[in-house]
């Protein structure tokens, strides 16, 4: 099997794989989810992915692992006292320089 043939076969797999969590509920939900249990999980699940995905990485980002520490707690610091994003994003940055530095 050519290249070609074996990553547009890998591409259709990957777009149907996300896209039947996405139209699953559409056709399975017609009336509105009155559990509040079940609202507020829906609710959480994107941001539980985005974490999941995102926060093993933080630690790969650089190859000092104390760095990378560093620049998660920073960030997370900032977070709890309400930074904007533009802030953590740029002070977690920063403290990795500056460690990476020392």
């Amino acid at each position: 099997m050519n290249k070609i043939l074996a990553y547009t076969i890998a591409v259709i797999v990957m777009a149907l794989v996300t896209y039947i969590p996405r139209a699953l509920p559409l056709t399975l939900f017609t009336k509105q989810i009155k559990s509040r249990f079940i609202r507020s999980f829906l609710y959480y699940v994107p941001y539980a992915v985005l974490a999941s995905l995102t926060f093993p990485a933080i630690f790969y980002c650089t190859d000092n692992p104390v760095a990378a520490l560093v620049g998660t707690i920073v960030a997370l610091v900032l977070a709890f006292f309400k930074g904007s994003l533009v802030l953590v994003a740029a002070g977690a940055v920063l403290s990795i320089f500056i460690v990476n530095l020392l």
